[in-house]
Protein backbone atom coordinates (compact mmCIF):
# COMPACT_ATOMS: atom_id res chain seq x y z
CA UNK A 1 0.00 0.00 0.00
CA UNK A 2 2.68 2.64 0.78
CA UNK A 3 4.41 2.18 -2.42
CA UNK A 4 1.45 2.40 -4.24
CA UNK A 5 0.49 5.75 -2.40
CA UNK A 6 4.16 7.00 -2.79
CA UNK A 7 4.12 6.18 -6.89
CA UNK A 8 0.75 6.23 -7.69
CA UNK A 9 -1.47 9.02 -8.85
CA UNK A 10 -3.97 9.95 -6.21
CA UNK A 11 -7.11 9.19 -8.40
CA UNK A 12 -8.68 6.41 -6.45
CA UNK A 13 -10.14 6.13 -2.99
CA UNK A 14 -8.70 2.62 -2.49
CA UNK A 15 -9.95 -0.19 0.04
CA UNK A 16 -7.16 -0.87 2.44
CA UNK A 17 -7.11 -3.84 0.94
CA UNK A 18 -4.25 -5.59 -1.26
CA UNK A 19 -6.14 -8.36 -3.35
CA UNK A 20 -3.52 -10.98 -4.83
CA UNK A 21 -5.56 -13.96 -5.83
CA UNK A 22 -9.28 -14.55 -7.46
CA UNK A 23 -11.21 -17.97 -8.40
CA UNK A 24 -15.09 -17.50 -9.31
CA UNK A 25 -16.78 -15.34 -6.69
CA UNK A 26 -14.13 -15.44 -4.14
CA UNK A 27 -10.73 -13.07 -4.15
CA UNK A 28 -7.79 -13.34 -1.15
CA UNK A 29 -5.52 -10.73 0.36
CA UNK A 30 -1.92 -11.05 0.92
CA UNK A 31 -2.64 -12.57 4.49
CA UNK A 32 -4.85 -15.22 2.83
CA UNK A 33 -8.31 -13.54 4.10
CA UNK A 34 -11.11 -14.55 1.43
CA UNK A 35 -13.87 -12.09 0.44
CA UNK A 36 -17.00 -12.70 -1.57
CA UNK A 37 -16.88 -10.22 -3.79
CA UNK A 38 -20.63 -9.03 -5.19
CA UNK A 39 -18.49 -5.76 -6.73
CA UNK A 40 -16.74 -8.25 -9.14
CA UNK A 41 -14.33 -5.36 -10.73
CA UNK A 42 -16.87 -3.33 -11.28
CA UNK A 43 -19.14 -5.48 -13.44
CA UNK A 44 -15.79 -6.60 -15.30
CA UNK A 45 -16.05 -10.68 -14.15
CA UNK A 46 -19.11 -11.67 -14.64
CA UNK A 47 -17.61 -15.32 -15.45
CA UNK A 48 -16.26 -15.29 -11.86
CA UNK A 49 -12.37 -14.61 -11.43
CA UNK A 50 -9.99 -16.19 -13.87
CA UNK A 51 -12.61 -18.34 -15.68
CA UNK A 52 -11.11 -21.52 -16.89
CA UNK A 53 -11.98 -21.48 -19.88
CA UNK A 54 -11.22 -17.77 -20.54
CA UNK A 55 -7.76 -18.27 -19.19
CA UNK A 56 -7.23 -21.31 -21.08
CA UNK A 57 -7.84 -18.97 -24.32
CA UNK A 58 -5.58 -16.37 -23.38
CA UNK A 59 -3.07 -18.36 -22.36
CA UNK A 60 -3.02 -20.37 -25.72
CA UNK A 61 -3.50 -17.15 -28.13
CA UNK A 62 -0.73 -15.51 -26.00
CA UNK A 63 1.35 -18.56 -27.32
CA UNK A 64 0.90 -17.73 -31.41
CA UNK A 65 0.31 -14.29 -31.19
CA UNK A 66 0.24 -11.33 -28.69
CA UNK A 67 -0.30 -7.71 -30.73
CA UNK A 68 -0.13 -7.05 -34.83
CA UNK A 69 -1.37 -3.69 -35.93
CA UNK A 70 -4.98 -3.21 -37.54
CA UNK A 71 -3.25 -2.75 -40.68
CA UNK A 72 -3.68 -6.82 -40.83
CA UNK A 73 -6.42 -9.21 -40.05
CA UNK A 74 -6.28 -11.77 -37.26
CA UNK A 75 -8.59 -14.47 -36.49
CA UNK A 76 -9.50 -13.58 -32.64
CA UNK A 77 -10.29 -10.64 -34.02
CA UNK A 78 -13.15 -11.62 -36.46
CA UNK A 79 -14.59 -14.77 -34.69
CA UNK A 80 -15.61 -12.48 -31.56
CA UNK A 81 -17.16 -9.77 -34.27
CA UNK A 82 -18.76 -12.79 -36.12
CA UNK A 83 -20.63 -13.96 -32.53
CA UNK A 84 -21.18 -10.11 -31.63
CA UNK A 85 -23.03 -9.21 -34.73
CA UNK A 86 -24.77 -12.54 -35.00
CA UNK A 87 -26.49 -12.16 -31.62
CA UNK A 88 -27.55 -8.49 -31.61
CA UNK A 89 -28.79 -6.09 -34.24
CA UNK A 90 -25.71 -4.76 -35.57
CA UNK A 91 -23.88 -5.56 -38.71
CA UNK A 92 -20.40 -4.50 -38.10
CA UNK A 93 -17.92 -3.74 -35.03
CA UNK A 94 -15.08 -1.56 -34.38
CA UNK A 95 -13.02 -2.72 -31.11
CA UNK A 96 -11.34 -0.68 -28.77
CA UNK A 97 -9.92 -0.98 -24.82
CA UNK A 98 -12.34 0.69 -22.77
CA UNK A 99 -15.97 1.68 -22.00
CA UNK A 100 -15.28 5.44 -22.57
CA UNK A 101 -13.36 4.88 -25.99
CA UNK A 102 -16.02 2.82 -27.29
CA UNK A 103 -18.60 5.83 -26.47
CA UNK A 104 -16.03 8.38 -27.79
CA UNK A 105 -15.99 6.03 -30.73
CA UNK A 106 -19.67 5.89 -31.31
CA UNK A 107 -20.03 10.02 -30.35
CA UNK A 108 -17.73 10.46 -33.20
CA UNK A 109 -19.42 7.93 -35.74
CA UNK A 110 -22.75 10.04 -34.92
CA UNK A 111 -21.50 13.96 -35.42
CA UNK A 112 -19.66 11.92 -39.13
CA UNK A 113 -23.40 9.91 -40.06
CA UNK A 114 -24.85 13.12 -39.48
CA UNK A 115 -22.52 15.15 -41.12
CA UNK A 116 -22.70 12.39 -44.59
CA UNK A 117 -26.77 12.76 -44.78
CA UNK A 118 -26.16 16.55 -45.26
CA UNK A 119 -26.78 17.81 -41.79
CA UNK A 120 -23.57 20.11 -41.14
CA UNK A 121 -25.06 21.74 -37.97
CA UNK A 122 -26.85 18.64 -36.64
CA UNK A 123 -23.95 17.99 -33.67
CA UNK A 124 -25.70 17.81 -30.81
CA UNK A 125 -26.62 14.45 -28.29
CA UNK A 126 -28.77 14.41 -25.66
CA UNK A 127 -28.03 12.20 -22.23
CA UNK A 128 -29.58 11.96 -19.69
CA UNK A 129 -29.33 13.30 -15.87
CA UNK A 130 -27.10 10.93 -13.41
CA UNK A 131 -26.14 9.26 -16.92
CA UNK A 132 -21.75 7.76 -17.09
CA UNK A 133 -20.59 7.66 -19.95
CA UNK A 134 -16.52 7.55 -19.20
CA UNK A 135 -14.00 9.97 -18.52
CA UNK A 136 -12.11 11.27 -21.48
CA UNK A 137 -13.45 14.97 -22.96
CA UNK A 138 -16.14 14.30 -24.84
CA UNK A 139 -17.73 11.01 -22.65
CA UNK A 140 -16.95 13.41 -19.62
CA UNK A 141 -19.04 16.35 -21.19
CA UNK A 142 -21.72 13.68 -21.80
CA UNK A 143 -22.17 12.54 -18.68
CA UNK A 144 -24.59 14.52 -16.72
CA UNK A 145 -23.44 14.49 -13.59
CA UNK A 146 -22.00 17.98 -12.21
CA UNK A 147 -19.40 15.95 -9.83
CA UNK A 148 -17.78 14.59 -12.42
CA UNK A 149 -17.38 18.03 -14.17
CA UNK A 150 -15.94 20.05 -11.53
CA UNK A 151 -12.60 21.07 -12.56
CA UNK A 152 -12.51 20.07 -15.70
CA UNK A 153 -14.65 22.87 -17.44
CA UNK A 154 -15.43 24.18 -19.92
CA UNK A 155 -17.07 20.95 -21.22
CA UNK A 156 -16.65 19.92 -24.97
CA UNK A 157 -20.33 21.91 -26.52
CA UNK A 158 -22.54 19.49 -28.08
CA UNK A 159 -24.30 17.98 -25.32
CA UNK A 160 -28.06 18.72 -23.78
CA UNK A 161 -29.45 16.80 -20.82
CA UNK A 162 -32.68 15.77 -19.67
CA UNK A 163 -34.14 13.44 -16.75
CA UNK A 164 -33.88 9.52 -17.40
CA UNK A 165 -37.02 8.10 -17.77
CA UNK A 166 -39.15 10.97 -19.36
CA UNK A 167 -39.84 10.60 -22.71
CA UNK A 168 -42.02 14.15 -23.20
CA UNK A 169 -38.50 15.96 -21.77
CA UNK A 170 -36.19 13.97 -24.52
CA UNK A 171 -39.05 15.51 -26.85
CA UNK A 172 -38.81 18.54 -26.06
CA UNK A 173 -35.14 18.80 -25.67
CA UNK A 174 -35.24 17.76 -29.96
CA UNK A 175 -34.21 20.66 -31.90
CA UNK A 176 -32.64 21.35 -35.51
CA UNK A 177 -28.87 20.59 -33.73
CA UNK A 178 -29.54 17.64 -32.56
CA UNK A 179 -28.01 14.59 -33.95
CA UNK A 180 -28.38 11.25 -31.65
CA UNK A 181 -29.70 10.60 -27.96
CA UNK A 182 -27.09 8.19 -25.92
CA UNK A 183 -28.59 6.42 -22.75
CA UNK A 184 -27.74 3.92 -20.56
CA UNK A 185 -31.01 1.11 -20.77
CA UNK A 186 -30.51 1.10 -16.92
CA UNK A 187 -28.22 3.63 -15.69
CA UNK A 188 -25.50 1.97 -13.39
CA UNK A 189 -23.28 4.80 -11.53
CA UNK A 190 -26.08 6.93 -11.29
CA UNK A 191 -27.84 4.75 -8.99
CA UNK A 192 -29.28 1.53 -10.84
CA UNK A 193 -32.28 3.53 -12.32
CA UNK A 194 -34.52 1.16 -14.18
CA UNK A 195 -36.75 2.31 -17.18
CA UNK A 196 -40.58 2.02 -17.44
CA UNK A 197 -41.57 -1.03 -19.53
CA UNK A 198 -42.14 1.60 -22.54
CA UNK A 199 -39.90 4.17 -21.98
CA UNK A 200 -37.29 2.78 -24.47
CA UNK A 201 -39.96 2.55 -26.94
CA UNK A 202 -40.54 5.95 -26.51
CA UNK A 203 -37.41 7.05 -27.25
CA UNK A 204 -36.85 5.48 -30.42
CA UNK A 205 -39.73 6.51 -31.87
CA UNK A 206 -39.12 9.69 -30.73
CA UNK A 207 -35.34 9.26 -32.61
CA UNK A 208 -37.43 7.68 -35.44
CA UNK A 209 -39.84 10.71 -35.85
CA UNK A 210 -36.94 13.42 -36.04
CA UNK A 211 -34.04 11.23 -37.79
CA UNK A 212 -31.94 11.05 -35.01
CA UNK A 213 -29.75 7.93 -34.07
CA UNK A 214 -30.01 5.71 -30.56
CA UNK A 215 -27.17 4.88 -28.39
CA UNK A 216 -27.48 2.41 -25.93
CA UNK A 217 -24.64 2.56 -23.47
CA UNK A 218 -24.55 -1.20 -22.15
CA UNK A 219 -20.70 -0.92 -21.06
CA UNK A 220 -22.15 -1.91 -17.77
CA UNK A 221 -25.39 -3.84 -18.43
CA UNK A 222 -24.33 -5.85 -21.32
CA UNK A 223 -22.83 -9.17 -21.76
CA UNK A 224 -25.13 -10.50 -19.59
CA UNK A 225 -25.56 -8.62 -16.60
CA UNK A 226 -29.49 -8.09 -16.83
CA UNK A 227 -30.06 -11.83 -17.47
CA UNK A 228 -30.02 -11.65 -21.24
CA UNK A 229 -27.04 -11.21 -23.84
CA UNK A 230 -27.90 -7.64 -23.85
CA UNK A 231 -29.84 -4.99 -21.50
CA UNK A 232 -31.66 -3.68 -24.74
CA UNK A 233 -33.52 -7.06 -25.20
CA UNK A 234 -35.52 -6.77 -22.73
CA UNK A 235 -37.57 -3.84 -23.62
CA UNK A 236 -38.88 -4.85 -27.64
CA UNK A 237 -36.60 -1.95 -28.99
CA UNK A 238 -32.96 -1.88 -31.31
CA UNK A 239 -30.78 1.06 -31.52
CA UNK A 240 -28.59 2.51 -33.89
CA UNK A 241 -25.49 1.76 -32.16
CA UNK A 242 -24.50 0.28 -28.96
CA UNK A 243 -20.96 0.11 -26.95
CA UNK A 244 -19.82 -2.28 -24.53
CA UNK A 245 -16.66 -3.05 -22.44
CA UNK A 246 -16.37 -4.03 -18.89
CA UNK A 247 -17.07 -7.85 -18.78
CA UNK A 248 -16.31 -8.20 -22.79
CA UNK A 249 -13.22 -10.15 -22.46
CA UNK A 250 -13.37 -11.50 -18.62
CA UNK A 251 -11.95 -8.88 -17.12
CA UNK A 252 -8.93 -8.41 -19.78
CA UNK A 253 -8.94 -4.54 -21.69
CA UNK A 254 -11.85 -4.45 -24.40
CA UNK A 255 -14.11 -2.09 -26.00
CA UNK A 256 -16.49 -2.38 -28.49
CA UNK A 257 -18.72 0.01 -30.63
CA UNK A 258 -21.77 -1.86 -32.48
CA UNK A 259 -23.71 -0.43 -35.37
CA UNK A 260 -26.48 -1.15 -37.78
CA UNK A 261 -24.36 -1.19 -41.28
CA UNK A 262 -25.90 1.96 -42.98
CA UNK A 263 -24.27 4.04 -39.38
CA UNK A 264 -20.74 2.12 -39.93
CA UNK A 265 -20.44 3.03 -43.43
CA UNK A 266 -19.42 6.91 -42.67
CA UNK A 267 -16.51 5.32 -41.20
CA UNK A 268 -13.89 5.01 -43.59
CA UNK A 269 -10.38 3.90 -43.48
CA UNK A 270 -8.79 6.71 -41.62
CA UNK A 271 -11.81 7.97 -39.89
CA UNK A 272 -11.37 6.51 -36.63
CA UNK A 273 -8.40 3.77 -35.40
CA UNK A 274 -7.52 2.31 -31.57
CA UNK A 275 -3.70 0.47 -31.62
CA UNK A 276 -4.48 -2.36 -29.04
CA UNK A 277 -7.97 -2.22 -30.02
CA UNK A 278 -9.06 -5.80 -30.91
CA UNK A 279 -5.84 -7.23 -29.57
CA UNK A 280 -5.33 -10.83 -29.99
CA UNK A 281 -5.19 -11.95 -26.73
CA UNK A 282 -8.02 -9.60 -25.86
CA UNK A 283 -10.72 -10.82 -28.63
CA UNK A 284 -9.49 -14.99 -27.58
CA UNK A 285 -10.59 -14.53 -23.94
CA UNK A 286 -14.03 -12.55 -25.59
CA UNK A 287 -14.66 -15.59 -27.78
CA UNK A 288 -14.32 -17.53 -24.89
CA UNK A 289 -16.84 -15.20 -22.91
CA UNK A 290 -19.47 -15.00 -25.71
CA UNK A 291 -19.36 -19.20 -25.94
CA UNK A 292 -20.24 -19.66 -22.47
CA UNK A 293 -22.61 -16.43 -22.22
CA UNK A 294 -24.29 -18.46 -25.52
CA UNK A 295 -24.58 -21.86 -24.45
CA UNK A 296 -24.14 -22.31 -21.29
CA UNK A 297 -26.67 -21.79 -18.55
CA UNK A 298 -24.97 -18.44 -16.97
CA UNK A 299 -28.09 -16.23 -18.04
CA UNK A 300 -30.92 -18.53 -16.91
CA UNK A 301 -28.62 -18.68 -13.64
CA UNK A 302 -28.73 -14.68 -13.54
CA UNK A 303 -31.87 -14.72 -13.78
CA UNK A 304 -33.23 -17.28 -11.04
CA UNK A 305 -30.17 -15.95 -8.92
CA UNK A 306 -31.40 -12.09 -9.24
CA UNK A 307 -34.78 -12.56 -8.74
CA UNK A 308 -33.81 -14.75 -5.43
CA UNK A 309 -31.84 -11.68 -4.34
CA UNK A 310 -34.10 -9.15 -5.33
CA UNK A 311 -36.49 -10.94 -2.85
CA UNK A 312 -34.26 -11.42 -0.43
CA UNK A 313 -33.80 -7.09 -0.07
CA UNK A 314 -37.33 -6.58 -0.40
CA UNK A 315 -37.43 -8.35 2.49
CA UNK A 316 -34.62 -7.22 4.40
CA UNK A 317 -36.30 -3.45 2.96
CA UNK A 318 -39.73 -4.55 4.82
CA UNK A 319 -37.98 -5.34 8.24
CA UNK A 320 -35.89 -1.80 8.14
CA UNK A 321 -38.47 0.62 6.42
CA UNK A 322 -36.53 3.55 8.06
CA UNK A 323 -33.37 2.42 6.77
CA UNK A 324 -34.11 1.31 3.30
CA UNK A 325 -35.91 3.10 1.18
CA UNK A 326 -36.63 1.15 -2.22
CA UNK A 327 -34.91 -1.64 -4.14
CA UNK A 328 -34.36 -2.02 -7.63
CA UNK A 329 -32.48 -3.57 -10.22
CA UNK A 330 -33.01 -6.49 -13.21
CA UNK A 331 -30.71 -9.57 -12.97
CA UNK A 332 -27.75 -9.50 -11.61
CA UNK A 333 -27.27 -5.53 -11.29
CA UNK A 334 -29.19 -4.14 -7.86
CA UNK A 335 -29.59 -1.13 -6.23
CA UNK A 336 -30.41 -0.60 -2.81
CA UNK A 337 -31.14 2.73 -2.15
CA UNK A 338 -30.70 4.04 1.96
CA UNK A 339 -32.07 6.80 3.94
CA UNK A 340 -28.79 6.73 5.70
CA UNK A 341 -25.03 7.26 3.89
CA UNK A 342 -23.84 4.06 2.71
CA UNK A 343 -20.49 4.32 3.11
CA UNK A 344 -19.67 2.93 6.50
CA UNK A 345 -22.25 -0.16 5.56
CA UNK A 346 -19.58 -0.56 2.70
CA UNK A 347 -16.77 -0.40 5.43
CA UNK A 348 -18.72 -2.67 7.41
CA UNK A 349 -19.28 -5.58 4.78
CA UNK A 350 -15.77 -5.58 3.53
CA UNK A 351 -14.15 -5.96 7.43
CA UNK A 352 -16.58 -9.20 7.31
CA UNK A 353 -15.33 -10.53 3.88
CA UNK A 354 -18.01 -9.17 1.44
CA UNK A 355 -17.01 -6.58 -1.37
CA UNK A 356 -20.05 -4.62 -1.76
CA UNK A 357 -19.59 -1.02 -3.31
CA UNK A 358 -21.94 2.37 -2.81
CA UNK A 359 -22.62 4.90 -5.40
CA UNK A 360 -24.43 8.31 -4.82
CA UNK A 361 -23.38 8.17 -1.01
CA UNK A 362 -27.07 6.60 -0.56
CA UNK A 363 -27.23 3.60 -2.98
CA UNK A 364 -25.65 0.19 -2.08
CA UNK A 365 -25.03 -1.48 -5.54
CA UNK A 366 -25.07 -5.48 -6.25
CA UNK A 367 -23.01 -6.65 -8.60
CA UNK A 368 -21.92 -9.98 -8.16
CA UNK A 369 -20.76 -12.64 -10.34
CA UNK A 370 -23.33 -14.38 -12.67
CA UNK A 371 -22.41 -17.64 -11.26
CA UNK A 372 -23.43 -16.78 -7.65
CA UNK A 373 -24.90 -19.27 -5.56
CA UNK A 374 -28.24 -19.19 -3.62
CA UNK A 375 -25.59 -20.22 -0.43
CA UNK A 376 -23.33 -16.73 -1.31
CA UNK A 377 -26.57 -14.59 -1.69
CA UNK A 378 -27.57 -15.92 1.88
CA UNK A 379 -24.44 -14.95 3.47
CA UNK A 380 -24.40 -11.68 1.87
CA UNK A 381 -28.13 -10.69 3.34
CA UNK A 382 -27.52 -12.10 6.72
CA UNK A 383 -24.45 -9.88 6.96
CA UNK A 384 -26.80 -6.85 5.64
CA UNK A 385 -29.71 -8.00 8.05
CA UNK A 386 -26.81 -8.11 11.42
CA UNK A 387 -25.86 -4.48 10.10
CA UNK A 388 -29.11 -3.01 9.98
CA UNK A 389 -30.33 -4.67 12.99
CA UNK A 390 -27.07 -2.21 15.06
CA UNK A 391 -28.58 0.42 13.29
Amino acid sequence: MRITNENIFQTYSRYPVTLVRGKGTKVWDERGKEYLDFLSGIAVCNLGHCHPAVVRAAQAQMKKLIHVSNFFYTEPQAELARLLTGNSFADQVFFCNSGAEANESALKLARKFSLQQGNQNRYEVITMHYSFHGRTFATLSATAQKKFHAGFEPLLPGFRYVPFNDAGALKKAVNKNTCAVLLEPIQGEGGVNCPDDDYLKKVRKVCDEHGLLLIFDEVQVGMGRTGKLFAYQHYGVEPDIMTLAKALAGGLPAGAMLAKKHVAESFSPGSHASTFGGNPVCMAAGVAVMEILLHGTVLENCRSMGTYFMQGLESLKQRYPSIIKVVRGKGLIIGMELNIEGKEIVSTCLKQGIIINCTLDKILRFLPPLIVKKQEIDRCLKMLESIFAKL
